[in-house]
């Protein structure tokens, strides 16, 4: 198999972390005002792609994809509850990335359903490419999206002075927790790419920091187009700029190149949940499922999307984390680990009930270090009977 260089996987993240969708949850920070809004963002952001690279790391030592890691800590059937869950929530990705990226371009000309079908045909293109030879089509993708948003940042940082005002609408303890999710929301995906690096560790760490420095970015954009503009409408200000064309193509490059890996990876789940589905013709079913959802349903607010997913796959990372790097034990000879499933329900349970607390580092950091330290103890006190390294 041919395997990924460093740089691939950097521009695959590059690609993950240039998202209408973070610039659109950047704008929920306004409130705090860009001192204060800064300080959460990189501090979420901190915590998710501290998660974010042990995940890949997992893949890229062991060379499973990311839902097959899942049953080394959970067993063969407990694996296959959270490639479920983990297809449904890629579908739902698919669905809300077209959404964004047609809503947007249709901001600046065409109807929204016909951009949703264009969008949704370009990742059909890039699904068919594969990953292994999207290294040229990135390249020029990443250039110009490059070049464009830097054109954004102009365009919004040099407009004057802030015309929104800070206000209590929004902690920073939530906001952090924003900022966390989308690195969260990444996290049973990013092992389908790392597995396939030539360096893992290196390649890991890569896709870690650039999706990390450049979700910054995106989620400062949005940020700053609200405080500095009153609005996070970002194809009106290019617009309104003069670059209807250039807008046009970082918001649906853009769209496509994030949206690609959502569908890949359901279809490399899908692979989890039964190893004859084709996973790329299942990626290419997944991008037209949500292209069709993108066209029918509306996906304006999707903050309860996102604490949804940090529910159910920060505490399942937590445990991972646990038994491979901690406790060394491994559970993929096995049918089911009621012990860590059950884990895994307290933990989730628990990322519920701190989501009602405001606390300066937001739910997932304490949610994740309670569920790891539970599984340190129940371990300590009812040794597993067969303990494999890993």
């Amino acid at each position: 198999m041919k395997k990924t260089t460093v740089f691939q996987n950097s521009l695959i993240w590059f690609g993950a972390g240039v998202s209408i969708a973070e610039i659109l949850t950047g704008t929920y920070f306004a409130p705090l005002g860009m001192e204060k809004g800064l300080a959460a963002i990189l501090l979420g952001h901190v915590i998710g792609c501290a998660l974010l690279y042990l995940a890949g790391l997992i893949g890229g030592r062991t060379g499973l994809s990311a839902m097959e890691t899942v049953k080394l800590s959970f067993g063969q059937r407990g694996g296959l509850l959270f490639a479920f869950l983990n297809v449904l929530q890629l579908v739902g990705w698919t669905a809300i990335m077209i959404y964004d990226g047609a809503l947007s371009a249709g901001g600046i000309g065409g109807a929204p359903a016909l951009w949703s079908l264009v969008i949704g045909g370009l990742i059909v293109v890039w699904i068919l490419v594969g990953i292994t030879n999207l290294g040229f089509i990135n390249k020029i993708a990443m250039t110009a999206l490059l070049l464009l948003t830097l054109v954004l940042c102009r365009l919004i940082f040099t407009g004057g002075a802030a015309v929104t005002a800070p206000d209590d609408s929004l902690s920073f303890g939530a906001a952090v927790e924003l900022a966390a999710a989308m690195p969260l929301s990444w996290l049973p995906l990013i092992s389908d790419y790392t597995r396939e690096a030539a360096k893992p560790r290196t390649a890991t760490l890569a896709s870690a920091g650039v999706y990390g420095l450049v979700s910054c970015w995106m989620y400062v954009i949005g940020m700053g187009a609200a405080i500095y503009t009153g609005g996070g409408d970002i194809a009106q200000i290019m617009l309104q700029a003069g670059l209807g064309i250039a807008a046009l193509i970082i918001l649906v490059l853009s769209t496509v190149t994030t949206t690609f890996l959502d569908a890949w990876s359901a279809g490399i789940s899908a692979e989890s949940l039964w190893s004859r589905l084709p996973g790329k013709w299942v990626a290419v079913a997944v991008t037209g499922i949500g292209t069709l959802c993108a066209i029918l349903f509306p996906m304006d607010d999707i903050t309860g999307f996102l604490y949804w997913i940090g529910s159910v796959f920060a505490p399942m990372i937590a445990v991972q984390i646990a038994d491979f790097f901690i406790l060394h034990r491994s559970s993929g000879n096995r049918s089911l680990d009621v012990r860590n499933l059950l884990l895994w329900i307290v933990g989730f349970v628990l990322y519920r009930v701190l989501m009602g607390v405001d606390t300066p580092v937001g739910c997932t950091l304490p949610d994740m270090l309670i569920t790891m330290g539970l599984c340190i103890v129940v371990e300590k006190l009812a040794p597993s009977r067969k303990k494999q390294a890993v």
